[in-house]
C-alpha cells in the first residue's frame, strides 16, 4: 500500500486584459479574459481537525497572488512586464508563488501539486513539478 495523499482545490476567478508579445497573430493585440486559475494542493497528514488546510486559508493565499491582476492589464504586472503573458506562465507564477506562501505558513506539511489556467471555457494550461 502506497503514501496516503490528500488533495483539495480551489478555484480563483479574475478578468484581466493582456497581450502575448511576439505571437504573430491576433494574441499579439490586447484582449481580455475572464480568467480561472484552480490550485491543487495536497499533504499526506491531515491538520489536527482532519482538513489539509481549510478551504478559506486557501482561497486567502490564492487571492494574495492573484489579486494584482484583476481588472489589469497582465502585461503591465510584474513580472509579466518582462515575461510574456501565457496561460502557462501564469499556471507557473502561481504555482510558485502560491508554493512560497504555503510554506511560510504551514513549513512543508501542505505543497501544490498542480495549477490550472483557463482563458476561456475551452483553454487550460497546466504546470507542475515532478
Amino acid at each position: 500500500m502506497g503514501s496516503p495523499v490528500f488533495e483539495i482545490s480551489k478555484d480563483f476567478v479574475f478578468s484581466a486584459a493582456h497581450q502575448i508579445r511576439f505571437h504573430g497573430g491576433k494574441c499579439e493585440r490586447l484582449h481580455g479574459h475572464n480568467w480561472r486559475v484552480r490550485v491543487h494542493v495536497r499533504a499526506s497528514q491531515l491538520n489536527r481537525i482532519g482538513m489539509v488546510i481549510d478551504f478559506a486559508d486557501l482561497q486567502k493565499l490564492v487571492a494574495e497572488v492573484g489579486g494584482r491582476f484583476d481588472h489589469q492589464t497582465v502585461n503591465e504586472v510584474p513580472p509579466f512586464d518582462e515575461v510574456n503573458t501565457t496561460a502557462e506562465l501564469l499556471a507557473r507564477f502561481f504555482y510558485v508563488e502560491t508554493a512560497r506562501r504555503l510554506e511560510e505558513r504551514e513549513a512543508g506539511r501542505v505543497v501544490v501539486s498542480r495549477v490550472e489556467v483557463w482563458e476561456n471555457e475551452g483553454s487550460l494550461a497546466v504546470y507542475r513539478e515532478e
